[in-house]
């Protein structure tokens, strides 16, 4: 992989299949090179190169809204919280201010409420109607490191409990001993044990210790299935960068160059502001396409960056920035 090659998938190159995964393939990634310096520069001028104000900026931030996964994975989470997050998964943006930008029709939602198992009966309940999913967390959330039996019967339950999408995270050790088939032996199970629903493979990529680890696991997790490569838990004491994303996209790209297939891509921890989720489109929009910034390929793993969204679309409207109060998930 080059970080300085011009992108050449786009949305009319790729077909719409569901990835059903490859044969296991180590020369797909075992020479991968990643050049460290290089990656860093394009990351910098993400940014810095490309602006979206005024009418464009409010509406690329209400697009940000549906992209979200809306996620509450707190020790004291309860069915009482976890009902208020589905409420405002339904209705994500003040009526207010969607009647002053034309798009109360327009039926604007969050792209899924991700929670714990425990809480998925309540999710699906709180949701029921609303056509969006439940995403429940699995396979021994945050570390990975339960007994492999539970961690597959934990992806079965949430299943039959409802959630639609299941967010599952890789043995880490696997990465960091290099032993890639017995990584895409674990996706593979855990893609099975989902069935019809969607796997997002979380690769916590603030402990794998390399973007070439980055890049060989994000390649070994599509090839064993994955629907969606994941950054991070939010646990990690590093989580979504730009340049782990840009190395990830990466990866995705040359995957669908060999397969067809498109694969999405879940940023998550770390991202709390509407600045944030302008990056993160900016990168997708430049390394993927316009096809890559549609629920079903990008997601954003975040609960509080809904409140400044709101925020900076209320200041859109008002030209005035209100106080976080105002917005209940600021």
């Amino acid at each position: 992989m080059s970080v300085t090659e011009k992108p050449t998938v786009g949305q009319q190159e790729v077909q719409q299949l569901r990835n059903g995964g490859v044969p296991f393939e180590p020369g797909w990634f075992e020479d991968a090179r990643v050049n460290l310096s290089a990656v860093e520069r394009r990351s910098a001028t993400l940014t810095t190169r490309r602006t979206v104000k005024k009418a464009w900026q409010a509406a690329w931030l209400l697009k940000a809204v549906t992209l979200i996964d809306l996620t509450t994975l707190a020790g004291d989470d309860t069915p009482g919280r976890v009902r208020r997050l589905c409420a405002k998964a339904r209705q994500p943006v003040r009526e207010d201010l969607l009647e002053a930008v034309d798009m109360v029709q327009a039926g604007l939602t969050t792209a899924s409420v991700c929670v714990y198992h425990e809480m998925v009966p309540a999710a699906v309940s709180a949701l029921q109607g609303s056509g969006i999913p439940v995403a429940a967390v699995s396979a021994g959330f945050p570390a990975g490191l339960n007994p492999y039996p539970q961690r597959l019967a934990e992806i079965r339950a949430s299943v039959e409990a409802g959630a639609e999408e299941i967010d599952i995270v890789i043995s880490r050790r696997h990465v960091l001993t290099g032993d890639w088939q017995a990584l895409y032996d674990e996706i593979r199970a855990f893609r099975q044990a989902c069935g019809e629903a969607h796997l997002k493979t979380i690769l916590a990529t603030g402990e794998l210790g390399t973007l070439r680890n980055v890049y060989k696991a994000s390649m070994v997790a599509m090839m064993a299935g994955a629907d969606f490569i994941k950054t991070s838990t939010g646990k990690e004491s590093v989580n979504a960068t730009l340049p782990v994303s840009l190395v990830m996209v990466r990866a995705i790209r040359d995957y669908a160059e060999r397969t067809g297939c498109q694969v999405g891509f879940k940023p998550a921890g770390g991202l709390r502001s509407a600045k944030d989720a302008l990056a993160w489109l900016i990168l997708m929009k430049e390394e993927l396409g316009r096809a890559w910034l549609e629920p079903e390929l990008l997601r954003f793993g975040a609960s509080s960056l809904l409140g400044d969204i709101e925020r900076q679309l209320e200041h859109f409207v008002t030209g005035r920035y209100s106080a976080s109060f105002r917005h209940p998930l600021a």
